[in-house]
Order: structure tokens, then sequence, then C-alpha cells
């Protein structure tokens, strides 16, 4: 998948969710790494929907990406770069997330039988991404790293269709992801534990 023409001027858009600031507040200085994950869900506001769960009742707060980028470019920001967002086991107080959204395994996350990612990524989505990583490198003098959420949770868990076989946890961005163009246009490094 090539890109379609040049990189758009960066407009996202504010929509903080509800508990965005009972998320544990970080120096934007420490944050060295970029996690790219896809949604998993139909459309943008079913992500919105996951993203507003409270999963966490003590801190009540839930799991989100910092920036959602749907199919058709359009950019928005559920938590401040400023904030701990719960995206990623092990990374988060280092990490900006990202979510693309995009089918994935949906709705059978888990089913050993459904372990394909066919949707592809649109131009306009990976443009909107290109121009995301440019302008949080300009005001993240640290960004340093980009990885997919696969690369980092690595678990298997038993699938839900049969318990004797492991399937991953995680496989976002996935298959469909274009790694070689982000790599070369994003100015970050792959970083693969």
């Amino acid at each position: 998948m090539v890109a379609s023409g040049p990189m758009p001027p960066l407009n996202f858009a504010l929509a903080p969710l509800p508990y965005e600031t009972r998320l544990e507040a970080r120096d934007p200085a420490a944050i060295d790494l970029a996690v790219i994950h896809c949604t998993e869900l139909p459309e943008l506001a079913t992500a919105r929907e996951y993203g507003e769960r409270v999963l966490y009742p003590a801190s009540g707060t839930g799991n989100s990406g910092h920036y959602y980028i749907d199919r058709d470019g359009a950019v928005l920001r559920y938590v401040a770069d400023e904030r701990i967002a719960h995206h990623v086991r092990g990374y988060n107080p280092r990490s900006v997330g990202i979510e693309l959204v995009n089918t994935g395994r949906y709705p059978h996350w888990l089913d050993s039988r459904h372990q394909a990612m066919d949707e592809p990524y649109p131009a306009a989505q990976i443009d909107a991404l290109l121009a995301l990583l440019a302008d949080l490198r300009a005001r993240l003098p640290s960004l340093r790293w980009i990885a997919g959420h696969e690369d980092l949770d690595t678990a298997t868990v038993e699938a839900s269709d049969d318990p004797a076989v492991q399937v991953p946890r995680k496989r976002d961005p996935g298959p469909r992801f274009p790694w070689p163009q982000v790599l070369a246009g994003c100015g970050l490094e792959r970083l693969q534990p």
C-alpha cells in the first residue's frame, strides 16, 4: 500500500474520555515509544464505547489509547499525552497509544478458527498516522521508538472455542499493517524487545 500523495496537515479533534483526569499524570519528556494498535472493532463509535468502560474501579478508569484514527483519516485525541493511558502491558508510562479503526479479528477475537486479520488499512488512515507521528516527534523530543501491540504483548491464551489450543492475546496491528511504508516515513526505529 502506498500513501496517496503528500502528507496532510495534522488536525485532530479533542474528545477526552470521561475519566481522562483520573489517569495518572506524567512528564511528556518521558515518552520515547509510540505503540500502534488496531481497535479490532467495526467502527469508531464502538471503539469509543469500549474506551469509556470503567474496568478499574479503584481509579475509575479503563483501557484506551491516546489517539484514534478512523478509516477516513480523522484523528481524535481521547487521552492527553500528559496522562498514562492503559493500552499495552508493561509499557504504558513511557508510551503513547495510537489506535487505528480496523475490524481485526472482531467479533471472534480468541476463536482459533477466526485469527485472520483481513481488513487493509486505507491510504487516508496511514497518511493520517504518518502526520500524527510527525506531530508527536515535534512535540515529544524523546520519542525514538515505534512498535506494534503484537511486538510488546506476546502472551498466548486458551482459544475460546478449544481450551487445548493457544492463540495470541494480541495480534494488532496485524499482517495487513504496512510496516515498511510507516517505518520509511515516520523517522522512528522499530522496538522489538
